[in-house]
């Protein structure tokens, strides 16, 4: 009587092990594109050279710097290095400023400091109504940067 549970055993168990083992049919995942918040950067970041709110762009290749002039409605968002500190121009037409609360969006363009040639800008600069409430601002800034998705979440503290 034992041999032949054993038996069963034996012959059993492959199956068993079998459908435990992983399964090599999913599919493919793709790369998202780089979007960093808060809640996944590593590293704290405070005030920007600018006194702006800074947040990681890109995965730290970049930092962004949110700053807001509200008596003239405008925002302003300085590229960084990965120091978090250094300008780093970049080849791009635009900025998207996306506020979260009150929903709105401004396109920001480039406005090369002084010494930044080549199309390249660290500085995007745009204005917008909604930019002159004075309150703390939340949202993403995202570009299209050397043909690359870039876009980062910010939000400024009291």
């Amino acid at each position: 009587m034992y041999r032949g549970a054993l038996k069963s055993l034996f012959v059993l168990a492959p199956v068993f092990a079998g459908s435990l083992g992983c399964s090599n049919n999913s599919a493919p995942v793709e790369n998202p594109p780089v979007v960093t918040t808060p809640e996944t950067c590593e590293h704290a970041h405070g005030s920007g050279p600018h006194g702006g709110t800074v947040a990681d762009w890109g995965g730290g290749t970049y930092h962004v710097e949110f700053t807001v002039d509200h008596d003239q409605k405008q925002a302003t968002v300085y590229i960084l290095g990965g120091d978090g500190k250094s300008p780093s121009p970049v080849k791009a037409d635009k900025l998207l400023l996306s506020i979260n609360e009150p929903a709105f969006q401004v396109d920001l363009a480039p406005q090369p400091m002084e010494g930044e040639t080549d199309g390249r800008a660290s500085r995007f600069v745009g204005q917008h109504d909604n930019l002159g409430i004075v309150r703390e601002f939340a949202g993403t800034i995202s570009a299209e940067v050397d043909g690359k998705p870039f876009a980062g979440d910010f939000q400024e503290l009291p």
